[in-house]
């Protein structure tokens, strides 16, 4: 019983009792909204469905965009089309929001605001903070036998290397591209020549 208790699962089932609360008031008010909006601009004798279909499309289709947003991050696919699905809905949402309204900035902001919580929640839902990685266990040792172990109590020999021959006396090196240096006298100087 205590696993089923814990902070996160109770923080995890409240924030969807939010959710769902506020999904339903948001939802009724909006819907109703744009149900209205819609209504008042079409031709007389449009049944009254088409209404609430405009209404479910405009608060429906940015929840599915993010839904589809998410799948494409994890396949790393591109995200463009949805998200210009999202602000195109959410934006017909939200004016038919602001048409509705009484004209000035509280009527706005009055008649804007179940929509704009709506879409905050979701947002907020479907693109949370995804759970921290769980540690990876470190691997198990194999076990070892704990008998005593025999140590020398003689120390080892220490290895001397045998006296080395005093090293032959360094040979000089001539290069095969040099014969030999002269020295010869010229104009009362000596000049050191190369010869081959």
């Amino acid at each position: 019983m205590r696993r089923f208790l814990n902070p996160d699962r109770l923080e995890a089932v409240a924030l969807v009792l939010i959710l769902l609360i506020v999904a339903a008031t948001a939802g009724w008010a909006s819907f109703s909204h744009v149900h209205d909006w819609t209504m008042r601009h079409v031709p007389p004798g449009t049944p009254d469905a088409f209404g609430w279909a405009n209404a479910v499309l405009s608060d429906l289709v940015p929840v599915a965009c993010l839904l589809d947003i998410r799948r494409r991050r994890r396949h790393r696919q591109p995200i463009s089309y949805p998200v210009f699905l999202m602000l195109a809905f959410a934006s017909f949402s939200l004016a038919a929001q602001l048409a509705v309204a009484d004209a000035s900035p509280s009527g706005w902001l009055l008649s804007a605001l179940p929509a704009l919580a709506f879409m905050a929640l979701t947002k907020l839902v479907f693109t949370g903070t995804p759970a921290p990685a769980r540690p990876t266990p470190a691997p198990a040792r194999e076990r070892v036998d704990a008998d005593p172990v025999d140590v020398p109590t003689v120390p080892a020999p220490v290895f001397t290397p045998p006296p080395s021959a005093p090293a032959p006396a360094p040979v000089p090196v001539r290069s095969a591209l040099v014969s030999s240096v002269v020295q010869a006298p010229r104009n009362g100087h000596i000049v050191s020549e190369v010869t081959r």
